[in-house]
């Protein structure tokens, strides 16, 4: 950003009218973002792209079976078995169920007649019954199914009887109480962690209180950004990507903040007006921000290459939410700095001329260790990231089941386990398949030889041409035995010649979700590394730097997920009521981690590299490389560790892949941060010297290593 107009936007008037802009924002779109949990859209069928087979079978059974019905189960058991009265009362219970707002008339099924229609029924030891019911609240099923489900476990109730609710009602409203949290706790959790760090990094008992109101303006007005696009612009928003954004804002825009502050500090030091000190830090770190919140906006972006409609939707979300942080933190926040003037450090306030502590810190002692053997310091560092690499062959991207997908046991799994303990299936998970008419007996006798699949139900008509039928899949709806048995099912149909079968269905929307999801995996992590690569040579205005640069964070994810395997495996079970076995991982974890990781470690690496360059016009690339790593280590290690603390937040939501993704995330960062950026980059720089900016004449001069500190600029008087 050019001076001129850094001094512009925190002028003694202006830093009133953008005090005052973004305050009507917070007014007018912090209403709107605390509705968007109203306009999210969690269905399966709202991930998955059109040219799924399963979403196929959905459109054609539109006009016939609704695409938001959701069948449950009330299961009831007692250990010493259902008693006549028990039996009546449930029979009776069954009408009262069908008053409930949303259930579909003519859907209860009392547990004799579930027996007889085979979707529950009662076990043969007597010890557990199940009525049966279907859900339809149109499109906004959701939002609608935990009241469904209060409603139910306030009919069901018989003394002595233990009452779940199972089946895709059960398993929503379970869903629905994970998400419950993601615009309270989560991000009242993350703020806190936040302000701790703060308070630690600043040792000011009043700082940190700017950077937080700053955050929490670009959380409130990007949330009500994507409210709006969400409602009238038909952007896909779930519960999923309202954390994520959550978690990014706040990460991101203190990290932003950071490294504004910590370089207003700088220039409050050389300038006794604090305006002009506040033009200097912006012209000068706001490029760097920049560079850092465009790397990733652009690679969120980049997620809308991706097929699944989830992940598509995931991108622009995360890329508004950013824009606005970025916007926030150079513009808001400059202006509160301004306003409240140099006691706002207080009790350590940057006086104009005092020394610049940074300069015989933590981490220019560790540039100085560096510096004699560079060489030897970045191979052995790369040898140690290469060994954690190896645990990423531990990871199994194959799915999880419903029950491994929690990090806790809810209602609809215990549900399940009483259903298989005593004899009874889950048959609301079925394959739906759609054939033409006449071929629907052979694509039924094509079924026959399919392990795993129950008995087939009537055939129904769709039109004059094409019909349907169902069959129930005795495996847990995203299991690899219901993904199994749904492929053998497409494989056995497909090969009836002429009935232009397609099989679909609660398991083939899992499985379809993740085949979508090894395709995005291929064509978005070479698409993100090319347009971060890009990115950094327009920034560095080099090659070498860039590509050096995309190494290391490659790398460093690499690592990343390498360790995280190994907590996934054997610490986290430790710490958590119910964890999947191994190291399991939804098919799209892989693209995430990789697409935050690299969006935002190399983050940090802008930061230290676009203050090598800054100082590599004076001093020369290798001393640059000590001073820059001497200025920014500090605050690159507090963003480190602010953003580290905040995706790790994830982990209070029962969710299995955010907490995977937060831990994985987290790792990375600190890596990043505290080896990559500190160690590995600083190392290479000092070994390269002036080749790192190759083909770039920047630094021309004989590499040698420096022997003496540099000279800190001396203070400018005020020229106000």
């Amino acid at each position: 950003m050019h001076r001129q107009i850094a001094g512009k936007l925190t002028g003694r008037v202006t830093k009133w009218i953008v005090l005052a802009f973004w305050i009507v924002a917070l007014g007018v779109f912090g209403s709107l973002s605390s509705k968007l949990v109203d306009v999210q859209n969690n269905e399966a069928s709202s991930w998955l792209p059109g040219s799924a087979e399963s979403t196929e079978v959905s459109n054609e059974l539109a006009s016939t079976v609704s695409p938001n019905d959701i069948p449950t189960l009330v299961i009831y058991y007692r250990s010493s078995g259902l008693t006549d009265a028990d039996k009546a009362a449930i029979e009776e219970q069954a009408k009262e169920l069908g008053t409930i707002d949303g259930v579909v008339e003519g859907t209860v099924l009392t547990p004799a007649q579930a027996q007889q229609a085979g979707v529950g029924g009662v076990s043969e030891d007597g010890q557990v019954a199940v009525t049966a019911l279907t859900f339809n609240f149109g499109s906004d099923g959701w939002n609608a199914i935990p009241d469904a489900a209060d409603q139910i476990r306030d009919v069901a109730q018989i003394d002595g009887v233990t009452v779940h609710l199972g089946g895709y009602g059960g398993q929503a409203a379970d869903a629905a109480e994970v998400f419950s949290g993601v615009d309270t706790t989560l991000i009242l959790g993350a703020l806190l962690v936040v302000i701790v760090i703060l308070l630690f990094t600043y040792r000011s008992p009043i700082l940190w209180i700017l950077p937080i109101f700053s955050v929490v303006v670009a959380y409130s007005v990007s949330g009500g950004v994507v409210y709006l696009l969400a409602k009238y612009a038909d952007l896909t928003v779930n519960g999923q990507s309202q954390a994520i954004l959550g978690i990014l804002v706040i990460g991101a825009g203190t990290d932003y903040a950071l490294l504004l502050v910590a370089r207003y500090r700088e220039e409050l030091r050389r300038h006794d007006n604090r305006h002009e000190a506040m033009a200097f830090a912006l012209h000068r770190a706001a490029p760097a921000i920049l560079a850092s919140a465009s790397t990733v906006v652009v690679g969120m972006l980049c997620l809308l290459l991706a097929e699944l409609n989830s992940t598509a939707g995931l991108g622009p979300v995360n890329a508004i939410g950013i824009a606005v942080t970025f916007l926030v933190m150079v513009t808001l926040l400059p202006a509160l700095l301004v306003i409240f003037g140099r006691w706002i450090f207080w009790p350590k306030r940057p006086h104009f001329g005092s020394d610049e502590p940074n300069t015989k810190g933590l981490w220019a002692k560790v540039g100085r260790s560096i510096a004699p053997r560079p060489r030897r310091v970045w191979l052995v560092t790369t040898g140690l990231l290469l060994v954690a690499c190896l645990g990423v062959l531990k990871i199994d991207a194959g799915g999880m089941s419903t029950e491994d997908g929690y990090t806790k046991e809810f209602d609809a799994i215990k549900g399940q386990k009483v259903l298989a303990a005593h004899g009874l299936v889950d048959n609301s998970n079925t394959i739906q398949v759609v054939t033409d008419t006449d071929q629907v007996d052979a694509v039924i006798q094509s079924l026959d030889t399919v392990d795993g699949l129950g008995t087939p139900t009537e055939p129904k008509p769709l039109s004059d041409t094409r019909s349907y039928f169902e069959a129930p899949i005795q495996a847990d709806v995203s299991s690899t035995a219901a993904y199994d048995t749904v492929q053998a099912s497409r494989d056995a149909a497909h090969a009836v010649d002429g009935a232009d079968a397609l099989v679909g269905g609660g398991s083939a929307f899992y499985l379809d979700t993740k085949v979508a999801s090894s395709r995005d995996n291929k064509v978005i992590i070479p698409t993100v590394l090319v347009v971060v690569l890009l990115i950094l040579i327009f920034l560095l205005r080099a090659l070498a730097a860039p590509l050096i640069l995309m190494a290391t964070v490659v790398l460093s994810f690499g690592a990343a997920m390498g360790l995280s395997a190994l907590v996934f495996d054997y610490f986290m079970p430790l710490i958590t009521d119910h964890w999947p076995e191994g190291v399991q991982v939804d098919p799209g974890f892989p693209l995430f981690a990789f697409v935050f990781l690299v969006a935002l470690g190399i983050d940090y690496n802008i930061f230290l590299m676009t203050r090598v360059r800054e100082e590599t016009a004076q001093h020369g690339t290798r001393q640059g490389a000590l001073i820059a790593l001497s200025s920014t280590g500090g605050v690159i290690t507090s963003a480190g560790l602010v953003l580290a603390a905040t995706f790790l937040v994830l982990g209070s939501i029962p969710f299995v892949f955010l907490a995977e993704l937060g831990v994985a995330v987290a790792l990375g960062v600190l890596l990043d941060t505290m080896i990559v950026r500190s160690v590995l980059v600083t190392a290479i720089n000092l070994d390269l010297g002036g080749k790192i900016w190759w083909p770039s004449a920047l630094d021309r001069k004989p590499p040698v290593l420096p022997s003496e500190p540099v000279e800190q600029q001396k203070p400018v008087p005020a020229s106000l």
